[in-house]
């Protein structure tokens, strides 16, 4: 039996006895079944607001919200990666065999956008959530203060101390410490270059005394002696993605499931082949082909090998797939989602 989540943790409020959550993973993963099971194992999950429209986003909302009113939602904040024309044209065509073995287009030109960020704010605003978390940027001071005042606890995703000061500054109520062991993107906010390796039991301490604000602590967390030792460590909490990925209530696709159940030794590596912003993942052919010449530029990489993605998922080929994952990703088990995150909690 997990210990509860302690007092001094605004998530107390809402009846989280678990100080394990499921992390927020866009393009999929993040089911509104997987965010059920995270509180019924005692914890919360997020829906994922990243890549939806916001129709979409409102439909899972409320379709989560049928079932549990513990759970929050994570949005993408505006911090764009420009790309220089030309970078994009060569990447563009360093692509294209790739591209033309699996019959698809390619988008000439670079596409921009916000992720419909005003849009997303007014959906929860209109209809608000306990919990909103912001990852990639730190929002406005307003924004914050706006969705504080509908009652929603605002948690800003944070990699390190100048980043928790500036989202303590603009008023947030927690910060997900996350470190670069975690899979899939990185939060830093400076994305044209990669996370400092430190591992999460040393940024803990220096994200705590820089911001003095409750911390959940992700990264690299996938077994109950991990989740208890930062706990103990002082986390208010901890959040776990990759352990998550083979359960049922999961969206990964088979590829993605196959592969991380695959333990044949493949390393997980942080890179912007995929997207334009670090992200981790494990090694494949399409890193180990096009890492090195990979210009920054987010969103645009991330919409220009998306059809080359989607097809390669299609096919069954896990070379061509972004396979996110974090640096522990064999411990990854199958079975149901909040039987896997009670174990987790287990050395509580």
């Amino acid at each position: 039996m997990s210990n509860p989540v302690p007092p001094t943790s605004p998530l107390d409020g809402l009846w989280v006895t678990s100080p394990v959550l499921a992390a927020p993973m866009a393009g999929g993963p993040s089911t509104a079944a997987l965010v059920t099971a995270a509180a019924q194992s005692g914890g919360l999950g997020f829906v994922a607001g990243g890549y939806k429209t916001p129709q979409q986003l409102a439909e899972q909302i409320a379709e989560v919200r049928a079932a549990t009113h513990v759970f929050g939602v994570n949005l993408f904040a505006p911090n764009p990666v420009g790309i220089d024309a030309a970078d994009y044209r060569r990447y563009a065509k360093a692509l294209r065999p790739l591209a033309e073995r699996y019959g698809v287009e390619l988008p000439p030109d670079p596409v921009e956008d916000d992720d419909h960020w005003t849009a997303k704010l007014d959906v929860l605003r209109r209809d608000p959530v306990p919990v909103v978390s912001f990852t990639f940027g730190i929002p406005a001071s307003e924004v914050v203060a706006s969705l504080r005042a509908q009652g929603s606890i605002v948690v800003q995703t944070v990699t390190n101390a100048a980043e928790a000061r500036a989202a303590a500054d603009a008023g947030v109520d927690m910060l997900a410490v996350q470190c670069s062991a975690a899979g899939a993107h990185s939060a830093t906010l400076t994305p044209r270059r990669f996370p400092d390796p430190v591992p999460i039991a040393e940024l803990l301490p220096t994200i705590q005394d820089a911001s003095r604000r409750p911390v959940i602590a992700a990264g690299g967390l996938a077994t109950p002696a991990q989740v208890a030792a930062v706990v103990h460590a002082g986390a208010q909490a901890v959040m776990v993605g990759t352990a998550l990925l083979r359960t049922s209530e999961s969206g990964a696709s088979a590829v993605h499931k196959a592969a991380i159940a695959n333990h044949s030794g493949a390393e997980t590596v942080l890179t912007r082949s995929f997207t334009g912003r670090p992200a981790r993942g494990i090694r494949n052919r399409f890193i180990d082909e096009h890492d090195a010449s990979a210009p920054s530029g987010y969103p645009a990489l991330h919409y220009l090998t998306s059809p080359i993605r989607r097809a390669a998922v299609a096919a069954g080929d896990p070379e061509a797939v972004h396979l996110w994952a974090g640096t522990e990703y064999k411990q990854a088990t199958a079975g149901a989602a909040a039987e896997v995150l009670r174990a987790l909690a287990s050395a509580l």
